[in-house]
């Protein structure tokens, strides 16, 4: 298996749409992608369809920058019956010479749900 800094589920660039009145991007906007990256790694599990339960452990160690390539790293690191708790690990590619540096990481649990919306069984592990 590949470790998670070795295969993104998510890379974006940064724009300036999504700055704040300090020039640096919104931590909100940070927060829907780790929530997209984290859904992704869920999803690679098996899972059909999975719904956001809880965002725990969310720290910024440092801020992204408009023309920023940020990587949304994702990694299941426990199962449940019905849920999964992904650890998402977010590095900002600076441009120039200042390399990868790591900004933010998160754990978020998902819930893998059915077409009516009711939790159910995780997939079998492979």
């Amino acid at each position: 298996m590949k470790a998670p800094h070795d295969s993104p589920a998510i890379r974006v660039l940064m724009m300036p749409r999504d700055t704040n009145h300090h020039g640096t991007i919104f931590g909100g906007v940070i927060l829907s992608h780790i929530d997209q990256a984290g859904a992704v790694a869920a999803l690679r599990l098996g899972c059909r369809r999975v719904v956001t339960v809880a965002m725990d452990r969310v720290i910024f160690k440092q801020p992204v920058h408009v023309g920023d390539l940020v990587s949304f790293h994702a990694e299941p690191i426990r199962r449940g019956r019905t849920s999964v708790t992904v650890r998402v690990m977010v590095e900002a590619e600076r441009r120039g010479d200042a390399g990868v540096i790591p900004v933010t990481e998160a754990e978020v649990t998902y819930v893998h749900i059915d077409a009516d919306g009711r939790p159910i069984a995780l997939p079998p592990q492979a």
